[in-house]
């Protein structure tokens, strides 16, 4: 039976419940509830903003968004996001979903930390940042009740989430410092690594080929 939690249904296919397992295994407690989180929070907010997702992309996009930071996931050479979009891309198509419908949700993970261009694309990606976007940084909360906000924390608790949550990206992305230049996430690296150097955007401007 398809559960519901604050009003958001999470739907009873195979699909969803293959993409739960393959989360499971993968995330430990943290990025599990999170991930659920993300899709709970993304789904009301798109609901109060009049915009219509496909639940199952929806889903996908949020229980699969950090994919990238786990081990059995991540890569080298590529930022974490890549990696979840990747992940998700194959499972959708594997499923039956269309290469548009996987194309938006790759999207969705891929951009979930770029701010603002998520939310002028389609439903679908737009979802996921609407969720990340509170779960993580508390943006525009007063869009979610009090109520809906004590349901989806009763189903999936968020102790010691903030400290939590850091170090998953520290750990997620520590050995691939140069795929952090461009993003927010060489603040997470320069906060738990004193060594860590930042690339600096001018000076690779200044000082690339180009004579002038």
């Amino acid at each position: 039976m398809a559960e519901n939690i604050a009003g958001i249904v999470i739907p009873d296919t195979p699909l969803v419940r293959e993409a739960t397992s393959l989360v499971l295994d993968a995330a430990d407690e943290t990025l599990f509830h999170h991930s659920r989180r993300v899709y709970l929070w993304g789904s009301l907010k798109a609901a109060a903003r009049g915009l219509d997702a496909d639940p199952e992309l929806a889903y996908v996009g949020g229980l699969f968004h950090d994919l990238g930071l786990t081990p059995a996931y991540a890569t080298k050479d590529r930022r974490f996001e890549l990696d979840g979009a990747e992940v998700a891309r194959t499972f959708l198509l594997d499923h039956g979903r269309t290469e548009q419908e996987a194309r938006d949700v790759w999207l969705a993970i891929a951009l979930h930390t770029t701010p603002e261009i998520p939310l002028q694309l389609a439903p679908e990606v737009a979802v996921v940042t609407l969720g990340v976007e509170t779960d993580v940084l508390g943006l525009d909360l007063t869009e979610i009740t009090e109520q809906q906000r004590a349901e989806v924390v009763a189903a999936h608790p968020r102790p010691d989430f903030k400290n939590r949550i850091l170090r998953a990206f520290y750990e997620g992305m520590a050995e691939r410092p140069d795929t952090t230049f461009g993003t927010m996430n060489d603040d997470v690296l320069a906060h738990f690594d004193p060594s860590f150097s930042r690339k600096d955007f001018v000076e690779v401007i200044r000082n690339n080929p180009w004579p002038e």
